[in-house]
């Protein structure tokens, strides 16, 4: 019972603590001339996990927890409670094998700036590196990228395709060989 007892706990710890203000949001359409913060988005090469190639059952990424989105409510960075076992479970993966690597893609809907939808994106990404951490994964096992609303699963302008673009995106990527 006890070995349940301390992942909720701290999970649940982790939540409060990132109930946070959030910055204000700012709903105007494009970029607004004069920002002095600049964010570069750089593409990054997608594996073959991700565009549905066979897997080697016996890689790190095979073996890995099958569930790897996890979605966000509106304009918020913290994990909802349905998805904390999901986290745990890669997290306990990823500590148990060392040699495990992911890439957290956080993703927004099309609503807000370009620039605070990048910020938001990887405010998401950087929750789910903290759970894994919490799970005692390196901070060199996760890498973290934001699309912001580049990248949507949906391109319908309604509530149910801007529900499945709030995500975070769990990329097992492959160790390379020397």
């Amino acid at each position: 019972m006890s070995r349940i007892q301390l992942p909720v706990a701290v999970l649940a710890g982790l939540m409060l603590s990132a109930c946070g203000s959030n910055p204000p949001r700012d709903t105007s359409a494009g970029d607004q001339a004069g920002d002095s913060g600049s964010v570069i988005v750089q593409p990054v090469t997608i594996d073959g996990l991700q565009d549905g190639q066979d897997i080697d059952p016996n890689s790190i990424a095979g073996k890995a927890p099958v569930e790897r989105v996890i979605y966000f409510d509106y304009d918020q960075a913290e994990l909802r409670p349905e998805f904390l076992d999901i986290v745990a479970q890669h997290g306990r993966y990823l500590a148990q094998n060392p040699d495990g690597r992911v890439r957290l893609e956080g993703h927004t809907d099309e609503r807000g700036t370009r620039e605070y939808n990048i910020a938001l994106g990887e405010a998401r990404a950087r929750t789910i590196a903290r759970m894994l951490q919490l799970q005692g994964v390196s901070s060199a096992q996760t890498r973290l990228v934001s699309y912001g609303e580049e990248l949507p699963v949906d391109d319908a302008h309604n509530s149910d395709a801007w529900a499945k673009n709030r995500r975070v995106n769990i990329i097992y990527e492959m160790a390379t060989q020397n």
